[in-house]
């Protein structure tokens, strides 16, 4: 991780819906599809990825298949008042028919803290930080991603102080939950999030 700017995601799974109109910018139309990858334990993470129009034809054929998909973990605000404020997506750069079997979720990010991390413990003793951390874009923008650390990392990370720059590499994951809403109903949601299994402090 030597160069300023690190947000780099490969994931290798399969297709597990058909691609769906996103938005459109500067004249380019963008699709959204999920990818299904599987971990170890057999849990899939049903990840949504973000490709241009013009690579429908790359994923379209391959819709039986395993995917590779490499591009950056993005964040935008979310402003039509369903699901999350903060919408978390891959964005494809590059997508190919996958050239091995074994499924792959890897993320490599350098950017700085940017709010308080929380460090605590869940209800089977293990222990958790949650961060929010910024990766700035070569073009002044910055996505601001959810992070998540366990055991010596997360106590590590809860010492940290907001503007403290930090290096990682994980996966990224989905994870299911019920949220309630004011009118007494609930709802389920997904939140995406990125698991380190490695995190270091940088100067």
């Amino acid at each position: 991780m030597d160069e300023m700017l690190v947000n780099h995601v490969f994931l290798r799974g399969v297709c597990a819906g058909e691609p769906v109109f996103s938005h459109q910018s500067r004249s380019i139309r963008f699709y959204q599809f999920p990818l299904a990858v599987q971990r170890l334990s057999g849990t899939a993470d049903i990840l949504p990825v973000v490709l241009r129009e013009s690579q429908l034809p790359d994923l379209c054929p391959n819709a039986a298949g395993k995917l590779e998909v490499e591009g950056e973990l993005r964040s935008f605000n979310n402003r039509s008042g369903i699901g999350h404020k903060l919408a978390i997506t891959v964005y494809a750069r590059a997508l190919c028919r996958a050239a091995a079997e074994e499924w792959e979720n890897r993320i490599e990010l350098r950017g700085t803290l940017c709010k308080a991390p929380i460090y605590r413990s869940t209800p089977l003793g293990r222990e958790i930080c949650d961060m929010m951390v910024a990766v700035n874009r070569p073009y002044g923008r910055s996505d601001y991603l959810p992070c998540i650390a366990w055991g010596k990392n997360a106590r590590e990370a809860g010492a940290w102080s907001v503007g403290q720059r930090l290096a990682l590499r994980g996966r990224v994951q989905s994870r299911e939950y019920i949220k309630a809403l004011p009118d007494g109903s609930s709802r389920a949601m997904t939140a995406y999030e990125v698991s380190a299994a490695e995190l270091k402090a940088e100067i």
